[in-house]
């Protein structure tokens, strides 16, 4: 995830401690009108949502549900059926915990006999049931999860990414910022989020010309930025050329605001981090002309899927859609395709269908790669505008980074 997030919408994830759950009642539902479970039939194609629909980051979860729908309405012509066969979604609420989401999983696959499964929200979560999807031998596309180490070290054969992961982010924000003669500072938050971006933006930043000048960590829980702004800046204040910090962060403390506060410009420094949700963006608008990378923005992409996406969300939300609405659709998309290619949800032909497998996206177009089954995909260089009219700050495209100008290192030892 970016910094800074709303202290509303996203508090920092807390997984269970330990507890031993076994075989928890798990709430579902369907996001189908009139396709409720009971009613689903053994020639149903039947795809799993596992998604933390209540608790830390249901703000995205839910993003991602209506994502999914519209991915399946777009894709499907509205028929909502694929190969002949109507399609149901069955949604589970894991609330962000790992064992509810390995409950939730295993009970999608075995009772409600789901072909393929898409979730969840919480990479802890979303680490948590890789096993599951393996021990059944069933298809699951991680979708918003972004944890490195889901298509690195922790990945199975069976595990797809619609989503972007932690390298993804990190790299496409040191190709938009970094160039011959541009000198950064980073700050992360102490533990393996931040020390894992830090790594691959350090990479690939290394490849730009630009020069890495320090690194600064801090704890989650900071919410005094003095000392550490004031090292970033001392590190900083006498190198030539252009200056700056790139932040990445997650969750409560907003240092792009405190160190926005301390006044770097007087140094000639600037402030740059990745993209975020809408409501996340109204803390940018402090941050007129900053430059980093996103995910998604719905006014960037220019392409049939995205005019189509924006503007029914527009109508029926009566807002743009978002971050991980994009992400919802894609995942969809992904599974229209994979089952029209391989004619079938049998597992194994779905796997040689989906390595490889090019898809289109809100974003345009996206590939799975055979090696991680990674999606590789576009990610935007935006700089800031501040429209008073508009609640959010307005990412402005700079350029496309399109999946070429990435070079996203593959992480498993397939």
């Amino acid at each position: 995830m970016f910094a800074p997030l709303c202290k509303s919408l996203l508090k920092r994830n807390v997984e269970s401690g330990g507890t031993i759950v076994r075989r928890p009642f798990i709430i579902t539902t369907t996001i189908l009108a009139l396709a409720a479970v009971t009613s689903a039939r053994a020639d149903d194609l039947k795809v799993a949502l596992i998604y933390g629909k209540t608790g830390p980051l249901e703000a995205y979860a839910k993003q991602t549900e209506t994502g999914l729908q519209m991915g399946f309405e777009y894709a499907t012509k509205g028929t909502m059926t694929l190969d002949g066969r109507k399609i149901v979604v069955i949604t589970k609420d894991d609330q962000g915990k790992p064992d509810l989401s390995k409950a939730a999983l295993a009970e999608a696959y075995q009772d409600d006999k789901a072909d393929i499964a898409i979730g969840t929200t919480s990479s802890a979560a979303a680490l948590a049931i890789l096993p599951v999807a393996e021990e059944n031998k069933k298809i699951l596309i991680v979708e918003p999860a972004v944890a490195d180490q889901i298509t690195g070290e922790k990945w199975n054969r069976y595990i797809f990414r619609t989503g972007r992961n932690s390298s993804q982010d990190a790299i496409s924000n040191a190709v938009a910022i970094g160039k011959q003669g541009v000198t950064v500072a980073t700050l992360a938050q102490d533990y393996a989020f931040g020390r894992d971006g830090v790594a691959a933006f350090k990479e690939a930043l290394a490849k730009t010309g630009a020069t890495l000048a320090a690194e600064e960590y801090a704890p989650t829980s900071t919410t005094d930025f003095t000392a550490v702004g004031q090292r970033l800046f001392d590190a900083l204040k006498d190198k030539p050329g252009r200056k700056i910090i790139w932040v990445i962060w997650a969750g409560a403390g907003n240092p792009l605001a405190k160190l926005q506060d301390m006044d770097p410009k007087r140094y000639g420094i600037e402030l740059s981090t990745g993209g975020n949700i809408l409501p996340a963006l109204a803390a940018y608008k402090g941050l007129p002309g900053m430059e980093g990378a996103t995910y998604y923005y719905y006014d960037i992409p220019k392409n049939p899927v995205n005019d189509w996406f924006v503007a029914e969300h527009q109508k029926r939300f009566k807002a743009p859609p978002d971050f991980f609405t994009a992400g919802g659709f894609a995942a969809a998309m992904s599974v229209v395709a994979a089952v029209t290619k391989a004619k079938s949800t049998d597992t194994e032909k779905l796997i040689t269908a989906m390595e490889g497998l090019e898809f289109d996206t809100p974003k345009g177009k996206m590939v799975f790669r055979k090696e991680d089954h990674q999606a590789l995909q576009s990610m935007y260089h935006f700089k800031v505008k501040v429209d008073p009219n508009v609640a959010w700050a307005v990412l402005e495209p700079v350029r496309e980074l399109k999946i070429e100008d990435m070079d996203v290192p593959v992480k498993n030892k397939r």
